[in-house]
């Protein structure tokens, strides 16, 4: 017998898992989950949204038409694990530990709850999503993607790796946001029923685009969380080794993380506390500014996932330099869409800077073909018709 074609996807629920779904319409944190899940309506699927609570947010609610059930984990203000970015870090004291527990458990329960009268559960991250998925044991296929810090935590221990092999084996289908990242959950988890899909998250193209006019732009600018991994220390130091017309140039760094205090000190032992410019988190609108107002966008993260800021700076037409790491090279071309220079290295992310500056016609070239390029992969509907094939495919009978 010919094998059954694929279930239309319209009119289906879905269930999706995420320990970082946006608190309110405005917020950043996994603001790219809720894009995804209104534009799905336009697909035909109707998405309701399963995340942990946390303080001063409501239980039931409806984000941008989404449903959102938010199940509580420990006592009221001890909800802490989740939408900081912490998670790992925090859970690794006793008391965190208790908690992360709790939050896998009391997920997989509203999991189990959400999932009655659905057709399928998308878990975005394989941990805690994908393991709550499990735990749940609700019968539904699930479609896992991995966004870049679990699969980085999964490198991390064995253990890990092997929870998110199972996780991976069990899912229907498994996507990533990067080639890279696919590459990556093709080697923990050898085997999968299918490979691994790449299938990239939405970037509002509403809120960060070339704006109208020329734009005047006076600094460089780093965007992202201020950790290890995203290599603002690169930034900083390349900002020390500038020569020519770009030596004068302030570095403007919009984002937070643990490694404020670090990099500030590193700033000013290397003689730029007055060149460097610091912000933390900034609503969309104010961050598109600053897209707009740099003469280049830096992104020296190694290994990273994807790389939003990036894809952000090029729908907002800003030449993007980024170091040829992980999921950036999916997103920037050297010479075609933008520019890279070797991982870890500020001498040569220095001297490519000075090549931007040194040319802006090229650099005006490059960063309207970012534009487009970023605008043809990127976009919300773009995501949601990607997501609706890859549920149609997941519900496809088989073995």
């Amino acid at each position: 017998m010919p094998p059954e074609p694929p279930r239309d996807p319209s009119g289906l629920r879905v269930v999706f898992l995420a320990h970082a779904f946006p608190r309110h319409e405005h917020d950043v944190v996994g603001g790219f989950l809720l894009r995804l899940a209104a534009a799905l309506r336009g697909e035909g699927v109707e998405v309701t949204a399963v995340a942990p609570a946390a303080p001063g947010v409501s239980a039931d609610e409806r984000l941008a038409g989404v449903a959102v059930r938010r199940y509580r984990y420990a006592p009221g203000r001890a909800q802490r694990l989740a939408y900081a970015g912490e998670m790992h870090r925090r859970a690794a004291s006793p008391g965190g530990a208790v908690a992360l527990a709790a939050l896998l458990g009391a997920g997989a329960m509203a999991a189990r709850s959400a999932c009655r009268g659905a057709d399928l559960v998308h878990a975005h991250w394989w941990f805690p999503g994908g393991v709550q998925a499990l735990l749940a044991r609700s019968g539904l296929p699930l479609v896992t993607t991995l966004h870049g810090t679990d699969v980085r935590l999964a490198r991390s221990r064995p253990a890990a790796r092997a929870v998110c092999a199972r996780v991976l084996r069990r899912s229907a289908v498994v996507t990533a946001v990067s080639g890279w990242l696919a590459g990556q959950a093709a080697a923990i988890a050898p085997g999968l029923r299918t490979p691994p899909r790449v299938a990239p998250m939405p970037v509002d193209e509403t809120a960060f685009h070339p704006g109208a006019g020329d734009q005047h732009r006076d600094e460089l600018l780093f965007v992202g969380r201020l950790d290890r991994q995203k290599g603002a220390d690169v930034a900083i130091r390349a900002l020390a080794e500038l020569r020519g017309s770009a030596a004068a140039l302030p570095l403007r760094v919009v984002g937070g993380g643990p490694g404020l205090a670090d990099l500030r000190r590193l700033a000013g032992e290397l003689g730029l506390a007055g060149r460097v410019r610091w912000e933390g988190q900034l609503p969309q609108a104010e961050l598109a500014d600053r897209y707009r107002r740099a003469v280049a966008l830096l992104v020296p993260g190694q290994d990273e996932g994807l790389g939003l800021a990036a894809v952000e700076g090029q729908l907002s037409a800003t030449p993007v330099v980024a170091a040829a790491s992980g999921g950036l090279l999916d997103v920037v071309t050297d010479g075609s869409t933008g520019w890279t220079f070797p991982p870890g290295e500020p001498a040569a992310l220095a001297r490519t800077i000075e090549t931007v500056v040194a040319h802006p016609d090229t650099a005006a070239r490059l960063a309207e073909a970012g534009r487009r390029a970023a605008a043809a992969r990127f976009t919300t509907q773009a995501a949601a018709r990607a997501y609706a094939a890859i549920y149609a495919d997941a519900l496809r009978p088989g073995p």
